[in-house]
């Protein structure tokens, strides 16, 4: 069978002549048409350090599929910079853009025929754009992670961008110097590459890792060293093969790989995100996939990693003590990983992992033994309740006492609710209701990483809860939940709260609840209407229009109800 499978149909017979000639004005040669058409999808920019560095993987894939037998086609997907549109208005962008990417490889990949596609991200929705792109052309496919960045470093302790939001909050309650807060700007970040805890950029790496998506090791690399260059080459000549055995994504990415990389981003203690991510990439996968799901795994599935934004390491250093690979060892070993899942190397799980350890280094306690974790039980919580039925997720790794009842400060949008943190106006015992923000009522459910650090810069991440239908950032944590479903704009109970209700948080019985009588209930929603759309033309317009459930992904595809 030709190699070629799917672009000879745009270069083979006489038909065929002008495509050719526009292939000849590319430099091709008469030989080049029996081999396969494999996509480079390039997500470089100088909008975000998380995208600066991609051009030399890029370029090293595009040296890879030549050199083994492969035409490279580049073409670009776009970026929206999350911790620079935080906290205004261009957050709406951020979520979009994981469509907007999708539907750019989907249509270069379905519309040019190509064989393959190695698709090369960095920032967050890079990733979850990016897999959705595969898995909607379903053509041989490899995902190359741009890598983490670097710590900054200052007075002896690493920095991230997390540590600057969290310097506001500092800055703001007098609790530290203006020389301070300068240098800590200045300071933490010092390199290209994707912020550098288990935040999403990272969370969603690790997972593709374990989803039998990307090369193993891969994920946790730091974008300036040599050996991701190195391994996007590698990952290139993988493809390649991948073409050749017909290996597709959707043959990789089923329902029993998508709990091995819900296994490791429990292990790891990843970002809230992924779980919206997850959902939106079942669905692409036509894989059936619930909220409820991540839950179950929470409860198979102990948090090993100690790693920001709650704990104390970063990427990097995971990386040194073994990296995802062996995470997902200890992982096989107690049951908890499906081995016997096919990757894109052509080799099971078990295979690709025959030669880690099956034990961390001594010495490091980054990575905790299966018998004594972080946590007995993963991190990501799936709450229900009055408040919201759909479900909402909550991170409850940090916290001393995940559980609270306190009354409501509602406000519907975020730049008045850190208006009211940054002005003291937040006590102790507060539940702030941030609504209006979810996928159809910001639109784009924007994440919520301004208002979260500066809580835990004031020193209020554990006595005030935050409850909204946005989203947060991978670097959030406290007491916080998100992705309250129905959302306020749908008529969720999220959009009948008023000052002073009383709402409960309690991630031990798994409750998100509105202390109000169903009555009172019954008549604020007799009362409710729904706010005018806050866009009428556009991306934004688009996405309010079309997108789904916070709880089933806020895809735009999903037409069956």
């Amino acid at each position: 069978m030709p190699i070629n499978r799917r672009s000879r149909n745009i270069t083979e017979g006489v038909a065929r002549a002008p495509n050719r000639s526009m292939y000849y004005a590319l430099g091709y040669e008469e030989a080049d048409f029996k081999k396969p058409m494999i996509g480079v999808a390039n997500g470089h920019s100088t909008i975000t350090p998380c995208n600066s560095g991609l051009q030399r993987l890029a370029d090293a894939a595009v040296a890879g599929i030549e050199e083994t037998g492969g035409n490279a086609q580049i073409f670009g997907t776009p970026t929206i910079s999350d911790g620079m549109a935080m906290g205004t208005e261009g957050m709406k962008y951020s979520l979009v853009s994981r469509e907007v990417i999708a539907d750019c490889i989907e249509t270069c990949v379905g519309g040019q025929w190509m064989d393959g596609v190695l698709v090369v991200g960095g920032c967050d929705k890079n990733m979850p754009g990016g897999m959705m792109g595969i898995l909607r052309a379903n053509v041989p496919a490899i995902y190359v992670y741009g890598g983490t960045i670097l710590p900054g470093r200052y007075k002896g302790q690493d920095l991230n961008i997390v540590s600057v939001f969290e310097a506001v909050g500092q800055f703001s309650a007098g609790k530290m110097s203006e020389t301070d807060f300068c240098e800590i700007e200045r300071r933490a970040i010092p390199s290209s590459g994707s912020c550098g805890g288990m935040y999403t950029a990272n969370t969603m790496s690790s997972a593709f890792e374990a989803l039998g998506m990307s090369l193993p090791y891969s994920s946790t690399m730091a974008n300036p060293h040599d050996e991701i260059a190195t391994a996007a080459k590698e990952a290139a000549r993988v493809l390649v093969e991948a073409v050749k055995a017909d290996l597709k994504p959707r043959d990789i990415v089923t329902r029993k790989s998508i709990e091995n990389a819900v296994a490791v981003i429990m292990a790891t203690g990843g970002s809230t995100n992924a779980v919206l991510h997850f959902l939106a990439i079942a669905h692409t996968a036509g894989v059936e996939w619930t909220i409820d799901d991540f839950e179950r795994m929470r409860g198979k599935v102990p948090v090993l990693c100690d790693l920001k934004p709650s704990g104390k390491y970063l990427a990097v250093d995971l990386h040194k003590v073994g990296g995802i690979p062996q995470v997902m060892k200890i992982l096989l070993e107690a049951g908890l990983l499906h081995g016997d899942c096919i990757t894109i190397t052509g080799k099971t799980i078990a295979e690709n992992l025959a030669a880690v350890p099956s034990a961390a280094p001594a010495g490091q306690d980054v990575i905790r033994p299966i018998d004594t974790p972080m946590y007995a039980h993963g991190h990501l919580a799936i709450l229900k309740g009055n408040l919201s039925p759909e479900g909402a997720v909550a991170k409850i790794t940090g916290l001393k006492n995940p559980q609270m009842t306190g009354p409501a400060r509602v406000f519907d949008d975020e730049q008045s609710a850190l208006a009211a943190i940054m002005g003291r106006k937040i006590k102790d015992g507060d539940v702030m209701v941030l609504r209006y923000l979810g996928p159809k009522g910001a639109p784009g459910m924007p994440e919520m990483l301004a208002p979260t650090s500066a809580l835990i810069g004031q020193g209020l991440g554990e006595t005030v809860g935050l409850v909204t239908d946005g989203r947060f950032s991978g670097g959030t944590w406290g007491m916080v939940v998100g992705h309250v479903a129905p959302e306020a704009y749908a008529g969720g109970t999220i959009a009948l709260v008023q000052e002073g209700d009383a709402i409960t948080i309690d991630a031990h019985t798994l409750t998100l609840r509105l202390e109000v009588a169903d009555d009172e209930l019954a008549r604020r929603r007799a009362a409710w209407q729904a706010p005018a759309p806050r866009y009428t033309r556009g991306v934004l317009a688009k996405f309010a229009h079309n997108a789904s459930s916070a709880s089933t992904g806020a895809v735009l595809d999903r037409f069956e109800g």
